[in-house]
């Protein structure tokens, strides 16, 4: 009795072409990592910046064919390899916002629109990574964020408030809010978890 042949399925997305060596990375090694981990197998055209990503899908269980396409996205996105493997941590998920909604059709407003969300020396970038803990990357018409549900949630709402306008002060002043409650959840989490004799009143 002969076994049948795996059903193997695919998707494709386009990256840009400056981006096709990151994907692959020094002698292949970012694509084969990927492909490892997530069971797939990828066809990069370095001609046109198509992906194609196949799977068998008998063994759906074993594969991620979808977080493979996620961290595709995340570095076609911006964000170095070592960045985007974040994403293989259980619960860390990329969103990606579009500032032609806040720019128009204007290079000239979307240029001034990244410049505020990079800051002088990427002072902007960085602090809202620091206080939001996640990871963000600027790239052609976008803003990404790797992160938790929540976090990213947070730092989307800064990134939003800078990009419609809103002032870098306001933005961080919300972080900074958001960095404080989460300190104090953690601290009374911990005095919960002490024996009572020894919890502080």
């Amino acid at each position: 009795m002969t076994s049948s042949s795996p059903i193997v399925s695919s998707q494709g997305l386009k990256i840009p072409l400056e981006r096709v060596g990151v994907l692959v990375g020094k002698e292949g090694i970012v694509k084969s990592e990927i492909e490892k981990r997530c069971n797939v197998t990828l066809d990069v055209n370095g001609e046109t910046g198509d992906v194609q990503i196949s799977y068998d899908l008998g063994s759906l269980a074993e594969g991620d064919p979808f977080r493979a396409q996620e961290i595709i996205t995340a570095i076609a996105r911006g964000f170095s390899p070592q960045r985007a493997f974040i994403l293989f941590e259980e619960g860390k998920t990329l969103s990606t916002i579009d500032l032609r909604q806040y720019s128009g059709k204007s290079e000239n407003s979307l240029a001034r629109i990244k410049a505020r969300l990079i800051g002088s020396d990427g002072k902007a970038r960085k602090l809202i990574e620091q206080l939001s803990g996640t990871q963000v990357s600027i790239y052609g018409h976008t803003v990404s964020i790797i992160g938790d549900t929540e976090k990213s949630k947070v730092a989307e709402s800064a990134l939003l408030k800078i990009a419609s306008g809103g002032t870098h002060k306001a933005a961080y002043q919300m972080l900074q809010k958001y960095r404080s409650k989460q300190k104090l959840e953690r601290l009374q989490l911990w005095e919960s978890q002490k024996p009572p004799e020894e919890r502080e009143y």
